[in-house]
């Protein structure tokens, strides 16, 4: 067969690329073409995405294909982080720049919000875990704020949507994004208008959902003119990125755990319908959407961002280390002396992230780490304990015991996670494809061209062209049975 090429933008919370994505009829390569920052601005004490900025940068990708050899590509595909949003005038206008999730003016809403809906029913409609940044607390603090931007909009498009609309013209909220901010009946998979009304939120804000595979539509004329003569389709992936990535998860069947791992973890399996009942709103997990109908059952658990923001304060303070250092000096530091909760919000806000676990560590009456190393060492040994109790907790949920589980995205270079999620949750870890959101997107769009047939032959394709590691438990279980007893009080 003939090569087909496609383009996927995969944005994340600090970054964004233009990738190529050429599959040759059985195997699927990646090259990127344009890489560049994605970080949000602080503007008047509100914490705002610079869409504008971030759109340039994926006309600078799209110009690149129409100026070398990949001006042939078939599909662009955008992928993005979930509950987010822009709003639009009657003409079609941006009114403002979209907020970002971490900003201050949800801390505290849940209490608000579940004076109006408790939070069972809420749950039991949306099937959502409760974040201060889900995309209905987004709104509720929007309204109470902002009425008058409320009042002059007609339409709010999550991220994806947002860029897609700029591309074509075409207003629609994708199902997998729209998903992330329970504003979705889990079950009938379509806007949860009980939920909508019961919080004053218009219903004219909200366009008509799309499944993932389906066409957006080709490029508007004033784009093609400005940045050359691309006949893509602009194509609906799996638009919230850990929705991508699960796509690109290499298991075989479906009795699987996977970890989305970057800068949150990401940490499910992939079931045909909702699990929406007393032990799931326990343990506070989420029903999100996945390709081909199915639900993405997760909990999201603070990832890397823990380390990341530690290295950048470092960096503040004229201390530069690379990641691979961090971990060398995580690993040569005694393991399990001290654990944080990844999950206190403590760590959520930027800043100086290394004093907050000493802090943290010194109010719970743990080793206060004394150094870098000690430091890091927490962190990982503190997100591999969160992985166990999210596996156990769906192994719980399913009524069984899961085999293994799957490493995919950016956090699969950080080796020794993977090697300490496999002595914590006692099982086989298998890390890679490094770039799974990207691939995701990407084979999501040879779906919805019609050159390959369905999830499963997907999921072969990963397996035939991308490095998959394999990490087996080392046997110390009774260190981490010890230490898994001590971190279950710090999370309760």
């Amino acid at each position: 067969m003939a090569e087909i090429k496609m383009l996927a933008i995969d944005l994340g919370a600090s970054s964004g690329r233009g990738i190529i994505g050429k599959f040759d009829g059985e195997k699927l390569t990646l090259n990127e073409n344009h890489r560049f920052a994605s970080e949000p601005v602080t503007i008047a004490g509100s914490f705002n995405w610079d869409i504008m900025r971030i759109f340039h940068e994926i006309k600078q990708a799209i110009n690149k294909c129409a100026l070398s050899e990949d001006k042939d590509i078939k599909g662009i595909g955008i992928d993005t982080w979930g509950v987010d949003y822009g709003f639009l005038d009657k003409k079609g206008k941006l009114l403002t720049n979209p907020v970002h999730y971490r900003d201050a003016r949800t801390v505290g809403i849940q209490e608000e919000a579940f004076r109006v809906m408790p939070p069972e029913k809420l749950y039991g409609v949306t099937g959502i875990q409760f974040m201060d940044f889900n995309t209905v607390f987004q709104l509720i603090a929007e309204l109470r704020d902002n009425p008058e931007l409320v009042a002059a909009a007609d339409k709010m498009l999550f991220i994806p949507d947002l860029l897609n609309y700029f591309l074509t013209g075409v207003k629609r909220t994708e199902y997998s994004i729209a998903s992330t901010g329970a504003l979705l009946d889990a079950k009938t998979r379509n806007w949860a208008w009980d939920v909508i009304d019961a919080y004053n939120i218009p219903r004219r804000l909200f366009t008509d959902i799309s499944m993932p595979g389906s066409t957006v539509g080709p490029l508007l004329p004033s784009l093609c003119e400005e940045l050359g003569d691309i006949r893509a389709n602009v194509i609906n992936v799996a638009a919230h990125d850990t929705a991508s990535a699960v796509v690109a998860v290499p298991a075989k069947g479906n009795d699987f755990v996977y970890i989305s791992s970057g800068t949150w973890s990401l940490m499910g399996t992939e079931i045909p319908e909702p699990i929406v009942n007393e032990s799931s709103l326990k343990y506070n997990f989420t029903n999100e959407g996945g390709f081909g109908g199915t639900i993405r059952f997760l909990k999201n658990i603070m990832g890397l961002w823990i380390e990341q923001e530690s290295r950048r304060q470092w960096i503040r303070e004229g201390e530069k280390y690379s990641y691979d250092e961090l971990s060398d000096m995580a690993m040569a530091s005694k393991p399990l002396q001290s654990l944080i909760n990844p999950d206190d919000p403590a760590f959520v806000a930027p800043g100086n992230i290394p004093k907050r676990i000493c802090e943290y560590c010194e109010k719970t009456g743990q080793h206060v780490p004394e150094n870098k190393g000690e430091i890091v060492r927490a962190i990982f040994d503190s997100l591999a304990l969160r992985y166990r109790w999210a596996v156990e907790a769906i192994d719980d949920m399913k009524g069984k015991r899961t085999p293994f589980i799957n490493i995919v995205g950016g956090g699969c270079k950080e080796e020794p996670l993977c090697r300490l999620c496999a002595d914590s949750c006692n099982r086989p870890v298998y890390a890679g494809p490094v770039e799974g959101t990207a691939i995701g997107n990407l084979l999501v769009q040879l779906i919805a061209l019609g050159e390959i047939k369905d999830l499963a032959e997907a999921r072969q394709i990963i397996r035939n062209s991308f490095e998959i590691k394999e990490y087996q438990p080392s046997g110390n279980s009774e260190m981490w049975d010890e230490a898994y007893e001590r971190f279950l009080k710090l999370i309760k």
